[in-house]
């Protein structure tokens, strides 16, 4: 009888898992069986997940501990510390955040990245922390309520003084945060400072790319599958982490006029972002793309994901300094008096209603409680910005440098010099990195090829253009 050799050769249609039916390129893994049966990762876990709570239950009625079980099976090492780490209402593993540094600490951490803007960061770091204690209190809430007392005297998360008014069943809104500010100010780095500080993961979405659902763009639900990537595929960190959504002032309404056309770009977007800034179980294309009925969709809760939409919004200086201003009207009335011409000064007067004006819809500014704003650089916060953060521009440029072993030189008249061309060319902090790749690029060129160099001296003349900078040769 000839051998029959089915079982070790692959189907010839495509693979799919013989349990849900899944095909190869959905999952992460398929395991072929004996013959031609398979199943993948997911069912796999699956099963581990329903074995574990039935023997646990097993175990439990019979008086038994979880170290009992894992013992039956010789399980040990860490596999045991994984699992001994389940609670008691079925979560496995520690939390994805363990404790929130405090304001004070956050403010000092961002302080070594953002030179000035007080104001923001002082914002953000209280936005940020009531965020993420409300993230813990909700995980925390049921299994920390009879825990004693920490050690530093504060109460663990989830448990409360007793008092005659308990508040332990208030549910806490989330506050995400809307960030005014020209360009060049520190917006998206006072963002990536705050993810590399709590350790969560963070996506960078583009604003301008978004239309409505239903027309070509992308949708809203793409901007999690990037904090999705981020978390390297594990939902439950991603569903902790921190979207930054830039140009949030592209898509305000393009007119206040009704028109025939719809404003797919503008209004829809707000309103399609208003759900999951809210906080809802978002379907998630795991490719990208539009959504298709045969597509299997990834499910996000974005309840604890805290939004920072940050932009430019130019021209909002004019319509705050409309509302500040003095309106004259009829002969005998006072004459319109001269508003400030400080768009800092502006921006800190701003109200929903200006926003309003400028094209953001009510129901966006609500879901955007905390409203903050980065001020205009001046030449001394650009030349503390080339200086002071702990990888400041000058800081780089000096390793680089050395890495040829030789120093390099910024004489402070040359460090303002650059600060005043970055403010002529209304760039900000952004346009300092390719005033000083200009200013060094034929220097860091003939470097390596000559010998002798020790020195590099960059003066206030070589940042005008008037000479290179000088090259002290070493006395050898």
């Amino acid at each position: 009888m000839p051998n029959d050799s089915r079982g070790d050769q692959y189907p010839t249609g495509p693979i799919r898992c013989s349990f849900c039916g899944k095909e190869q390129d959905q999952v992460r893994k398929l395991v072929k069986g004996p013959t031609d049966i398979f199943i993948c990762d997911e069912c796999v876990a699956a099963c581990v997940d329903i074995l574990e709570e039935s023997l646990a239950n097993d175990f439990m009625a019979g008086g038994g501990d979880f170290s009992d079980m894992l013992d039956s099976f010789g399980l040990q090492g860490s596999q045991l510390a994984e699992l001994d780490e389940a609670d008691d209402d079925g979560h496995h593993g520690k939390q994805v955040i363990d404790r929130v540094p405090t304001p004070h600490e956050i403010y000092d951490e961002l302080s070594q990245y953002v030179m000035g803007q007080e104001d923001a960061k002082r914002a953000m770091s209280v936005a940020v922390y009531n965020h993420y204690r409300r993230v813990l209190e909700g995980g925390a809430a049921e299994g920390a309520r009879d825990e004693s007392d920490g050690a530093d005297g504060r109460l663990p998360i989830g448990k409360h003084a007793a008092g005659p008014d308990d508040l332990s069943d208030v549910e806490l809104a989330k506050s995400n945060i809307l960030l005014l500010g020209p360009t060049g100010t520190g917006k998206t780095l006072l963002a990536q400072t705050l993810a590399r500080i709590l350790e969560v993961p963070f996506a960078i979405a583009d604003a301008t790319a978004l239309t409505e659902a239903g027309y070509v763009g992308e949708d809203v639900e793409n901007i999690l599958l990037k904090l999705i990537n981020a978390a390297d595929g594990d939902i439950e960190r991603a569903q902790v982490g921190i979207i930054y959504i830039d140009e949030i002032d592209k898509v305000a309404r393009k007119a206040e006029n009704l028109s025939i056309t719809r404003d797919v770009s503008g209004e829809g977007v707000q309103q399609a972002l208003l759900k999951i800034l809210e906080g809802t179980v978002a379907s998630v294309p795991p490719t990208g793309g539009r959504k298709h009925p045969q597509q299997e969709l990834l499910q996000i809760d974005t309840t604890n994901i805290l939004f920072i939409c940050g932009g430019a919004f130019v021209g909002l200086d004019k319509i705050i300094a409309d509302r500040v201003g003095n309106k004259g009207v009829g002969f005998n009335s006072e004459i319109a008096g001269p508003t400030s011409t400080d768009e800092n000064d502006l921006l800190r007067q701003v109200l929903p209603q200006d926003l309003n004006a400028f094209g953001m819809i009510p129901e966006f500014i609500g879901r955007t409680p905390v409203i903050t704003e980065t001020c205009a650089l001046t030449e001394d916060d650009l030349v503390s910005i080339l200086t002071e953060p702990r990888n400041a521009i000058v800081k780089q440029y000096r390793r680089m440098f050395q890495l040829e072993d030789c120093d390099l030189e910024f004489e402070p008249e040359a460090l303002h010099e650059i600060a005043h061309l970055a403010l002529e060319r209304k760039t900000g902090a952004r346009g300092l990195r390719s005033i000083c790749e200009q200013l060094l690029q034929k220097t860091m060129f003939d470097l390596p090829s000559e010998q002798g160099v020790e020195k590099v001296v960059v003066t206030a003349a070589a940042v005008r253009g008037e000479e290179e900078p000088l090259r002290v040769l070493s006395a050898a």
